[in-house]
């Protein structure tokens, strides 16, 4: 069976730069013979954790909306690459209503299930992308403890980062060619390492 990657854009912004830098991680996944589904949170309607914890019966998030699908491919899949612009040193709102939304799948995975705290032998694998403006030396240390405790809700090891500074403006990453080179060798690589 083929492996399969979500690809998750969490930017506003459809060319901003981490799209682009996903995307080309999307390119190297497909190269590296993965299956890869792309969901662009920005398309979806999606409503914030509403903490009524109608997830403790099953682990399955009971609002209806468009968060319903994302949660079985979630399961689903392989590896998961997501992609977030930083907005004041965390991912972007969209990100942060797909995490919090992911408290369901915490749920199943810690109360029902009743994963031991601490089990460090994750059956999924996660490339995180990110891209802020400033060329702050904590830039990414709040975003990267967020992501690391949302893939562990996926049972997924924060495999890799791809963590740029100084990127701003739409298109600034194609200044740095380099950049894009990287992610794609990244997708590649998480393709094959899970296949």
């Amino acid at each position: 069976m083929m492996t399969t990657i979500l690809a998750i854009y969490g930017s506003p912004r459809r060319k901003g730069n981490t799209a682009l830098l996903l995307k080309k991680a999307v390119e190297g996944a497909r190269e590296g013979g993965a299956r890869v589904e792309e969901i662009v949170l920005r398309d979806l309607r999606m409503s914030p954790c509403l903490e009524i914890y109608g997830c403790k019966e099953t682990g399955r998030c009971v609002i209806k909306d468009d968060f319903q699908p994302l949660y079985d491919k979630l399961l689903a899949c392989q590896g998961v690459i997501l992609a977030s612009p930083i907005f004041f040193y965390t991912v972007s709102s969209l990100t942060k209503i797909m995490m919090d939304r992911c408290q369901s799948l915490w749920v199943k995975r810690y109360w029902i299930e009743k994963t031991p705290f601490g089990k460090k032998d994750y059956s999924k694998k996660g490339l995180f992308i990110s891209a802020g403006a400033t060329k702050g030396k904590r830039l990414f240390d709040g975003v990267l403890l967020t992501v690391r405790y949302f893939f562990d809700a996926l049972d997924a090891e924060l495999w890799k980062t791809l963590l740029y500074r100084g990127l701003d403006f739409e298109g600034d990453v194609l200044k740095n060619p380099d950049y894009l080179q990287e992610a794609r060798a990244a997708g590649a690589d998480l393709a094959r390492s899970i296949s």
